[in-house]
């Protein structure tokens, strides 16, 4: 019996799924079904019915995975007594980030935790909230930087980093350059370029036009804030992006405000409720608390802080 075993025991039968699983623990399905196959033909029970559409514990199954668990915490807590007498932070993490965190402090964080801890080894990709919120249930991202709305994505524990305006942002040649704010109503009067449907912010702004009656046309959408702003530059339209994200480029961007109750955006770093972290995931969310976080409560719950947008 492997330790591999029971890891991909516990990933497939948490995924349901042999696919979901091999991804999790980044090798292929085939290696993933051998595994376990392993493990079945030493225990002498099949550990999973194979019959319908998702995997399904058997009996069998349902008895050992409590064990396999057990097993794999145990081994989690040999690596935190060598971590806690060695005083030394090591091993792998993964961190994901949505592109509009990138205006935030997330590259500070990353740059303060690799000095402090050099022995951790840091893996950054970028994606929209929907395939890193997939990524850190399936296990694949250890933490990620996500866009936020009224409610926090089941299964996943947030701790809020920002939560902000959401604005117009136009070239300094548009005709509402000359305006500092317009009402939601004649927003419609105006080409809109947003984040696509599906993401924390589009679904802000699509509220607040809701609420207002008014149906504004989008000419353009792009996942990444960056793009929006570049085109809202060159004049194409009026970008709809986080408050500080536009300001902070005063030089191409000249700010929009609409007032609505319904446009606010945030950010918020998020992990597995309840899963297994390595050390390094664990110490990278204890730095990121105190040097990002102001709430550590889901996003529907937390109330900004005063001075605070």
């Amino acid at each position: 019996m492997e330790l591999r075993q029971l890891e991909y025991l516990v990933a497939v039968a948490e995924e349901a799924s042999f696919t979901k699983a091999a991804a999790r623990v980044f090798v292929t399905q085939p290696c993933v079904s051998a595994q376990i196959r392993r493990l079945e033909r030493e225990l002498g029970h099949d550990l999973l019915d194979r019959g319908g559409r998702t995997v399904q514990l058997t009996g069998v199954g349902a008895a050992v995975l409590p064990h396999a668990r057990a097993v794999l915490a145990g081994i989690d807590g040999v690596r935190d007594a060598v971590e806690s007498v060695s005083g030394v932070v090591q091993g792998p993490v993964t961190l994901g980030s949505v592109a509009s965190s990138l205006s935030m402090r997330l590259p500070e964080l990353v740059a303060d935790f690799s000095e402090q801890h050099p022995a951790v080894e840091i893996s950054l990709s970028e994606g929209s909230t929907e395939q890193l919120v997939d990524a850190v249930r399936a296990g694949r991202i250890d933490v990620a930087v996500i866009g936020v709305g009224s409610d926090s994505p089941a299964g996943l524990e947030t701790l809020v980093i920002a939560d902000e305006l959401l604005i117009g942002a136009v070239s300094h040649d548009h005709p509402l350059a000359q305006r500092t704010g317009i009402t939601v109503d004649e927003v419609e009067c105006h080409p809109l370029m947003c984040l696509p449907g599906g993401s924390a912010l589009r679904a802000a702004s699509d509220a607040a036009w809701a609420a207002a009656g008014v149906k504004p046309r989008v000419a353009f959408e792009a996942s990444d804030p960056r793009v929006l702003a570049q085109l809202a530059a060159r004049g194409v339209g009026m970008a709809i992006l986080p408050e500080r994200f536009v300001l902070s480029r005063p030089d191409e961007l000249h700010p929009v405000a609409i007032p609505s109750m319904h446009l606010r955006g945030g950010l918020a770093l998020a992990w597995r409720a309840g899963g297994r972290m390595s050390p390094a995931a664990r110490a990278l969310v204890a730095q990121a608390r105190t040097q990002l976080g102001w709430s550590a409560t889901p996003a529907h719950q937390h109330e900004p802080p005063a001075g605070r947008p």
